[in-house]
């Protein structure tokens, strides 16, 4: 289940006169809105499910995970959401204001008999950015937009700043293995798009992921495209390169929100949370 945690603390003097006003040592929006949590005993939940498995026990919410309480006048630290399989947290933004859109689950088969959990995913995106496209899709409805083909392709093609983050949670997974996949998946993205297989792009884009490197149980892969469409992957927090390809940029993020996702229950919360944002909805 997505959670919604909120560290907000508010800490006793030792010995003091009297208790100050909680709203003279916080600012007014994280003040307004632990006070809310706590009076109203908040608690919101999403379920997110993987591509392939659906149990009707869980009951998804109609608006994005961020819908029922905005925060957007907080620290970008003030939440958290979590891939409910695997226990992955995620947090609600990233530096910068990319705000989190959706998670989901990439799966794989182990020679046909075992599936594993590879890695968990949060999709993030620029509110500003997004906004751009309101010229265009400005009079549509939050409902029209989710299944507004022409949008989605817009939010993948244009010079929007964007964050696919990937969590890895398969302990034994290699740099090897993970330069294999992106191979495949990201190359056949390539000629779907181009309409040839343009290796020395794809060459370029999976030589970042060097033998030294090591992907324990926990490591983080960050895939960002940033303006200009350049293409900019850290793992663990450290930048290993940048690549300029529009051609690229398409490629990747179409994996998790395009026609065919790796899990099409996030693409479903992300698509609403890009529709969501335009029409100022969170």
């Amino acid at each position: 289940m997505v959670s919604f945690r909120f560290p907000f603390s508010f800490p006793r003097p030792p010995r003091p006169p009297h208790l100050p006003n909680a709203s003279s040592r916080y600012p007014p929006a994280i003040a307004a809105a632990a006070a809310a949590a706590v009076g109203a005993g908040i608690g919101l939940a999403v379920a997110l499910k993987s591509a392939d498995q659906v149990e009707p026990s869980l009951m998804r919410l109609s608006s994005p995970m961020w819908a029922s309480l905005s925060l957007s006048d907080a620290p970008a630290t003030t939440g958290t959401s979590v891939e409910p399989k695997t226990g992955v947290a995620f947090p609600t933004a990233l530096d910068g204001g990319r705000r989190l859109l959706g998670i989901g689950l990439r799966k794989s088969n182990v020679l046909g008999l075992k599936e594993i959990n590879v890695y968990a995913f949060g999709v993030y995106a620029d509110d500003s950015d997004v906004k751009k496209l309101s010229e265009t899709y400005g009079t549509l409805s939050v409902s029209e937009l989710k299944e507004n083909k022409e949008f989605i392709a817009d939010v993948l093609d244009q010079d929007l700043r964007m964050t696919v983050r990937l969590q890895i949670v398969y302990g034994r997974l290699s740099i090897r293995s993970v330069r294999s996949a992106f191979e495949k998946s990201v190359g056949s993205r390539i000629k779907k798009f181009s309409g040839a297989d343009n290796k020395e792009l794809l060459q370029s884009f999976t030589s970042l992921f060097k033998d030294e490197y090591k992907l324990p149980r926990g490591s983080v892969i960050d895939l960002s495209r940033e303006q200009g469409y350049v293409l900019q992957t850290r793992i663990d927090g450290k930048d290993v390169g940048c690549i300029q390809s529009r051609l690229l940029c398409r490629s990747i993020l179409d994996l998790y929100f395009g026609e065919d996702p790796f899990d099409r229950r996030a693409k479903e919360d992300i698509q609403l949370g890009l529709a969501s944002i335009l029409q100022n909805e969170i």
